[in-house]
């Protein structure tokens, strides 16, 4: 009788210390040089999401910065233009277990020069004072900063448009008020519906990075995101596929990665769950259509015909549209309370 030999073979998915500690290493040394502003802003982007989802740092992994760290000041000095990229990257740093105090004396030379009053952008303007704030410091002295930020929010009709600027405005909104998730950021409803309204628009275009941020606006907004959109984000979380190489391009979808692996932290699901090789490497999400442009023209091309009744619509756009698009639009509807709201301004009746 043969022996039967059972091989504990490694998994392909490494344990969760070990895949955070991969993608810092990564981005910190493998795609970009320190020099690149496009290193700060992935360096940045990874670490902030680490650090506002709680998610566990080995400190050891942070040696990959720590030449960054040592030289942070001088640089922050010599490039003050990219302050924030900088600043958030330090604060954060300091926040997941490195030891020193750059940070603070970062924050008070940003705010002693005044970096946040070369701001034109109220929403810059709050990512600064936020930023300045985690070490106490407030550079604007601005009490209507916020009551401005919500108007911009609370406006639904800007959202019912395709408009990503203003979209991922929206969110940063909720972030910057919320503290990122930390506390009430005081969203009118009007503003609720305004981030339905954007992430109805994102879910009609297949658009997962813009709708993950959305799902986390939401959250951080005291609200629960439709189920149809999480369960559709929780998919293309899983469809991510990397590709390793010394000469291959970094033109690719690693922020919907970053903010897909965000969305799946803050609902309590699996991230990161990916290989990950100690080399350049490229991110990919899967193929997938994105059908907004071709319901957009089926609007317009209806003219008089268009109302902004969606269920007048649903018949009269249907022959204009294929039977992918027809399903993807009844899965909208069914997906959000304010999705007939969101048609009337969609629709654009006004204008045929």
């Amino acid at each position: 009788m043969g022996t039967v030999i059972q091989l504990s073979l490694p998994s392909r998915i490494a344990p969760m210390a070990e895949r955070v500690s991969a993608l810092i290493g990564l981005f910190a040394t493998q795609r970009r040089v320190e020099d690149d502003v496009f290193w700060l802003k992935e360096n940045a982007e990874l670490l902030n999401i680490l650090e506002c989802t709680g998610i566990s740092v080995d400190p050891a992994s942070l040696a990959v910065h720590e030449g960054f760290y040592t030289r942070a000041e001088e640089r922050l000095r010599f490039f003050p233009q990219y302050y924030r990229f900088i600043l958030s990257l330090t604060l954060d740093i300091e926040a997941l277990g490195m030891k020193g105090d750059a940070g603070e004396r970062m924050a008070h030379f940003a705010a002693d020069q005044g970096l946040a009053d070369a701001e034109l952008s109220d929403l810059q303007r709050a990512e600064a004072r936020r930023l300045m704030m985690r070490r106490g410091i407030d550079p604007l002295n601005d009490p209507g900063l916020d009551d401005r930020l919500r108007a911009f929010a609370a406006r639904d009709r800007t959202f019912a448009l395709p408009n990503k600027k203003a979209a991922y405005e929206l969110t940063h909104i909720a972030y910057y008020l919320s503290e990122y998730g930390r506390r009430d950021p005081r969203l009118p409803q009007s503003a609720v519906r305004s981030l339905h309204f954007a992430g109805l628009t994102a879910f009609l275009e297949q658009n997962a990075d813009l709708l993950a941020e959305i799902c986390i606006a939401l959250i951080h907004a005291g609200e629960t995101p439709p189920e149809i959109w999480t369960d559709w984000l929780g998919a293309q979380t899983r469809g991510f596929a990397t590709e390793s190489g010394p000469g291959v391009p970094l033109q690719d979808d690693y922020h919907e990665f970053f903010v897909c692996n965000w969305h799946a932290a803050t609902v309590g699901a699996p991230v990161f769950r990916i290989p990950v090789a100690m080399e350049r490497t490229r991110f990919d999400r899967a193929a997938r259509p994105a059908p907004l442009r071709e319901i957009s023209l089926a609007l317009m091309e209806l003219e008089g015909a268009r109302c902004g009744e969606w269920p007048v619509m649903r018949r009269r756009m249907a022959p204009h549209l294929s039977p992918e698009t027809v399903d993807l639009i009844e899965i909208a509807a069914a997906s959000s309370v304010h999705f007939d709201a969101f048609f009337e301004g969609f629709a654009r009746a006004g204008a045929a």
